[in-house]
């Protein structure tokens, strides 16, 4: 299998949804733009969170297999994704490329 690189491209803060419809968090997600993890062998990488994980998982893990091409044209590298984690108050979306 192949390894895939996981990169924090965007992180956006939805103010008015959390003052409207959050309660407070004990902690916000830690992910800066920038932040780089690594799947070996289609594996979650420690310090990606379950919700993240949980979007992305199965394009990583197709991405470890040889696979790629997801939604016919949406990618410019037909072997990468564009993947937002779950949190609908502070997305953040990942690039998610095979490495060579």
């Amino acid at each position: 299998m192949k390894d895939v690189r996981i990169t924090a491209v965007a992180k956006v803060r939805h103010d008015e949804l959390i003052e409207r419809y959050e309660l407070p968090l004990e902690e916000e997600c830690t992910v800066a733009v920038g932040d780089s993890f690594v799947s070996r062998g289609g594996e979650r990488p420690a310090g990606l969170c379950d919700g993240a994980w949980q979007a992305m998982e199965p394009f990583v893990r197709s991405l470890a297999a040889g696979g790629g091409k997801f939604y016919g044209d949406w990618m410019r590298d037909p072997f990468s994704a564009m993947v937002s984690c779950n949190d609908g108050f502070r997305p953040v979306s990942f690039y998610i490329e095979v490495i060579d």
